[in-house]
């Protein structure tokens, strides 16, 4: 009787059990969860379970539990071992405030103190805290081994005892800007009512919140405005400059870059995450050259993980390396194949299986926490879902396109961003069982958005120039010959779902993405992309060589030229160039870190390339 009873209890259990977990996406392959609810991978007889995640790090443990006392904050880090470094913030004093570091602690048992009343008396208080009555404090994080984690802000009051106030620990941001409107946003270490004076006009939180966005309207063309955020006690002031009048074709820059993983060398070439060293001067300089703005497509961070909090603090430091220059000037963010976030499979020996895009796709996946750390337009397709190949027409098969497939327009330009890391299984090219993108592989849904945009973008007469942008090239140069849109020539790579390839190899879709921009277009300019963590550009024409030997499809027609323009060396590790079949019209090769910097005159496009390290230009080619 007991045993019956015991057997009866552990089945409700795990019917209970099973009926809690997410439900597995019919996109996908030999997925299911085990009596304990634990997601395994099964092939060929072996069950290859998700990876145990230990201890990741999160960027609230980075803000520190911060409490005031008589001397200063006390800043709690966990279990954390390293280093602080820290300094006053000049608000106010300098028009791209950054911490002067003063002083560096070391963590003990996780804690550290930072003595105010010291280590800014006069003559070191020259943000005047005792006589404003508080103070901004930036601190650098370091583990024990140097590598620096992550820059945080706290705020105080007092003069002591001191009290922990709210601050903006990420932005404020420009985004979205047109000829008469902007976004605008920020977050605060602890929630806040918020506001934003701009064009004489307030616009305030109705609640208290941690992450604040303002949506502005009613701006004038081609005008620059001041705005100031008021948050508790404290505001800072900046300024902004709107799109010119849609017609007018007045002159204007913006710039492009990709690939700025963290790299070796140390110091701010490795801040977790990121190469913040390069991403600063690159940034420093479109804002010297008075860009409007920069489209990065993709690879910003390490990336390539199983924690959700890992990479969204690996997106922080990101974004921390740019934000004195973000106040006042608008990036649009694409992603690359080192956004990928997801179910890592691995046997007993911890051997990676397999890698797939992490669900419920709606809160799990690299593409819904993309959508939550930038601020894009909204105007792209829904998903993947509904196409030839959707396993299950009813339910949700395939992660969103918010945000990471979108256009926009500036002046006289449109920019085209597209997602060909889309639904990333970083291991589908070889172990194809589990489903999943990929890399370098357009799908259908996001091909036809093209082509309708296209048509869209064709007949608006306002419209002059269009670039495309996504982060594989079309054509490899150096570093990614065995995979983007080549494969070293190997069209039988493509995306799998619901157990079964789809109809188009990597090459084929390569063309017949390229024949919407060059057959069904007059305005496409080119592609910008990176992966290649080095610069060159090649002019696609009809004579040059762009298949592999013996190539059985149909073959593209190139009526006009387009230009592929690759730059990738916002401050990854670089890659040589290799040999292939178009390396004759490849132009230009360089590994430098480059900024490309597109001055748009009317009917004219001239392209200046530079180091943002030495400031050194590395080339100009006139485009149109």
């Amino acid at each position: 009787m007991n045993k019956i009873l015991f057997s009866t209890i552990a089945l409700l259990l795990t019917i209970a059990a099973m009926a809690q977990h997410p439900r597995i996406p019919a996109s996908y392959n030999n997925l299911a969860f085990d009596a304990n609810g634990k997601l395994y991978f099964e092939n060929k007889g072996g069950k290859y379970f998700t990876e145990e995640l230990t201890g990741p790090l999160t960027i609230e443990q980075f803000l520190g539990k911060a409490k005031g006392n008589e001397n200063g904050v006390m800043m709690d880090f966990g279990t954390l071992k390293g280093t602080v470094t820290y300094g006053l913030i000049p608000y106010g004093k300098a028009p791209h405030p950054l911490p002067v570091y003063r002083k560096t602690l070391n963590i003990e048992n996780g804690n550290v103190t930072f003595n105010i009343k010291d280590d800014f008396k006069y003559p070191y208080d020259f943000v005047d805290w005792k006589k404003n009555g508080y103070l901004n404090i930036g601190y650098r994080i370091a583990n024990d081994q140097g590598m620096i984690l992550f820059d945080g802000i706290v705020a105080l009051k007092g003069e002591g005892p001191f009290e922990v106030t709210p601050a903006i620990y990420e932005g404020p941001f420009v985004n979205m800007v047109t000829d008469n409107s902007a976004v605008i946003w920020c977050r605060t270490t602890h929630p806040v009512k918020a506001e934003i004076e701009i064009n004489g006009k307030v616009y305030k939180d109705e609640q208290e919140k941690t992450l604040h966005r303002w949506d502005i309207a009613g701006l004038a063309p081609h005008t620059k405005y001041s705005y100031k955020v008021s948050y508790g006690i404290q505001s800072q002031s900046y300024h902004l400059k709107t799109a010119p009048k849609k017609g007018s074709r007045e002159a204007f820059v913006f710039g492009y870059s990709s690939d700025s993983r963290h790299a070796t060398g140390g110091g701010e070439r490795k801040i977790l995450g990121a190469n913040a060293y390069i991403m600063k001067k690159i940034a420093a300089l479109a804002y010297m050259k008075d860009a409007s703005f920069i489209q990065f497509t993709g690879d910003m961070i390490n990336g390539y993980l199983s924690s959700k909090e890992q990479q969204r603090l690996e997106y922080y430091n990101w974004k921390k390396s740019i934000e004195p220059f973000w106040h006042y000037m608008p990036f649009y963010i694409g992603m690359g194949n080192h956004e990928a976030l997801g179910f890592i499979f691995k046997d007993e020996k911890g051997k990676q299986q397999a890698f797939i895009d992490a669900f419920p796709y709606d809160t799990q996946s690299a593409e819904a926490l993309f959508a939550e750390e930038f601020v894009n337009p909204e105007n792209g397709p829904g998903g993947e879902d509904n196409n030839k190949y959707d396993p299950d027409p009813q339910n949700i098969d395939f992660p969103s396109y918010k945000e990471n497939v979108y256009y926009y327009t500036y002046g006289n330009v449109a920019m085209i961003v597209l997602n060909s890391n889309y639904w990333y299984a970083p291991s589908i090219a070889d172990q194809t069982a589990t489903g999943g993108g990929l890399h370098g592989y357009l799908m259908d849904n996001q091909l036809l958005w093209l082509q309708q945009t296209l048509e869209k973008l064709e007949a608006d007469t306002h419209i002059d120039h269009i670039f495309v942008t996504q982060h594989t090239p079309a054509f490899p140069n150096g570093g990614h010959s065995k995979d983007d849109m080549w494969y070293s020539g190997d069209n039988s790579k493509r995306p799998y779902i619901a157990g079964k390839p789809v109809e188009k190899g990597i090459i084929e879709r390569r063309d017949e993405y390229l024949d919407l921009l060059i057959n069904k277009s007059r305005k496409v300019v080119g592609m910008l992309t990176g992966d290649e963590h080095n610069y060159n550009w090649l002019k696609l024409t009809a004579d040059m060589p762009i298949y592999p030997d013996n190539y059985p499809h149909k073959k593209l027609k190139v009526s006009r030229p387009v230009y592929q323009i690759n730059n990738g060396a916002a401050g990854a590790p670089y890659y040589g160039q290799e040999v292939l079949p178009w390396s004759k019209h490849t132009q230009s090769f360089s590994v430098e870190n480059a900024l490309c910097l597109f001055y748009i005159e009317g009917k004219k496009i001239t392209m200046k390339v530079f180091n943002p390290d030495t400031l050194n230009q590395i080339d100009e080619v006139e485009l149109r």
